[in-house]
């Protein structure tokens, strides 16, 4: 009993894990697990009250767990702190699974508990099995070195006071004390993948090897040490290698700087995971680097496309939609974006690529501003000759992303009279017969 609290204690100190001059909330399910926890911390000499949730996905050995707890922490003297949750409903309005909806469940309610309360901390009864189960369970799902790091210690709020020790020590402990718990029956079902590795796997290693779980953690260990130099030479790396831009709230890299590196592979996932990219995903942006321009990747929030030997990285935007403008005057298209439209005896021309001036009397509204389509032509100015849209936006080496972005405004007859920003077309130009012009000017409203 004593040793079971000294390597606790020993744990928490070492990770700098609790203070005793700060109140810390203990997640209490009822389990053998949380009820060591709990009553290890408390004799410890650290300032705990208790969290339970109650999920209502076991009926009656749900409320069965509630019980417990009230008792338990009745007769410790232990201030309790109890939500209940309709998991099930949660979990079909935001389209999770169950297991989703409770983590998420418990950890807002974690976090605004806190806050409330004071608490500096929630700890949760991760124990070394856990952090061993996780680490196969992540070996199997084909995860890079992070995910081959195990349970950490601290995450935020969380703390994990028990990695220190087995689910053998914890029994143990609870049976030295004389402390009851109860048993989740869900957990004695291999109907899920953590259950058939705590059920089936990891006898089967310890079998093989009594120290199986034991060199398991060890191994965890080794890499979250390697995890932190790769780490900190990876945030120098990505700095001197990924260029931004801030306007777009973009991001770029070159293809032969990436390949400089040892492995591309690594410096690619470091990036991209951040923002929704897969390794499968990742793995085929790396087979089409030296491919044609053009192929695209999307995650769920941003998307990539390899353009002229640069990977182009941008967040997934609305589409643009084209406007009316019946008449002069300003007009907001976006938030950031507006146009003011004037007719002006003052026949003088800006040099400005945001205002531009054609000859009124060559301009018939309604105009539209709308984004470029397939197809598009005009006649550039000072130019001969029609030509595409998208042949004069390549030639300026605008990307992907540029030219879905890229603003023309059309007159009446649907003539494009301004590529917006970049040229205006020769027909609408001021020439010695023009009395009076229409000008357009873009607002950026964030410039």
């Amino acid at each position: 009993m004593k040793g079971f609290r000294q390597k606790v204690a020993a744990f928490i100190h070492q990770h700098q894990l609790l203070d005793k001059d700060k109140l810390h909330l203990v997640a209490l399910s009822g389990g053998a697990d949380s009820v060591a926890l709990l009553l290890t911390l408390m004799d410890l000499g650290y300032r705990v009250e208790a969290v339970h949730c109650n999920f209502h996905l076991r009926g009656e050995e749900s409320d069965r767990d509630e019980q417990f707890v009230k008792k338990l922490c009745d007769r410790k003297n232990i201030p309790l702190h109890l939500i209940h949750f309709d998991t099930k409903t949660y979990a079909s309005l935001h389209q999770v699974s169950i297991e989703m909806a409770a983590r998420s469940l418990r950890y807002a309610y974690f976090r605004q508990l806190c806050q409330d309360i004071g608490a500096s901390t929630v700890s949760v009864a991760h124990h070394r099995d856990d952090a061993v189960e996780t680490f196969l369970m992540n070996l199997l799902r084909g995860s890079g070195i992070h995910g081959l790091t195990g349970i950490r210690p601290r995450n935020g709020l969380v703390v994990r006071p028990l990695l220190a020790v087995s689910r053998q020590e914890v029994e143990a402990y609870l049976h030295d004390i004389g402390q009851d718990y109860v048993t989740d029956s869900t957990n004695l079902e291999d109907t899920v993948l953590r259950n058939k590795i705590r059920l089936n796997v990891l006898p089967l290693l310890q079998a093989v090897n009594p120290n199986a779980s034991d060199n398991i953690d060890k191994t965890a260990h080794y890499l979250r040490e390697v995890e932190k130099i790769i780490d900190r030479d990876m945030v120098e790396t990505l700095k001197s290698l990924v260029e931004t831009d801030a306007r777009h709230q973009g991001q770029s890299v070159a293809v032969s700087k990436l390949l400089l590196y040892p492995s591309p592979e690594v410096l690619l996932y470091e990036w991209l995971a951040p923002f929704g990219f897969n390794s499968t995903q990742i793995s085929q942006i790396l087979t089409h680097l030296n491919g044609p321009s053009g192929r695209e990747f999307v995650s769920n929030s941003h998307q990539l496309v390899i353009d002229r030997q640069r990977l182009i990285l941008e967040p997934i935007s609305l589409p643009m939609k084209p406007m009316r403008i019946p008449e002069p005057g300003r007009y907001c298209y976006t938030e950031t974006m507006h146009f003011d439209f004037r007719e002006d005896s003052n026949v003088s021309i800006s040099k400005s690529d945001l205002i531009v001036t054609l000859d009124k009397s060559k301009v018939a509204f309604p105009l539209t501003i709308r984004p470029v389509e397939e197809g598009d032509t005009f006649w550039p100015f000072g130019m001969n000759g029609h030509k595409l849209v998208s042949d004069f936006l390549t030639d300026r080496k605008l990307t992907v992303f540029e030219k879905r972005r890229q603003l023309v405004i059309t007159d009446a007859q649907g003539t494009i009279i301004w590529l917006v920003g970049l040229r205006t077309d020769e027909r609408y130009k001021v020439d010695s017969q023009t009395r009076s012009v229409l000008r357009i000017t873009l607002i950026k409203e964030n410039d």
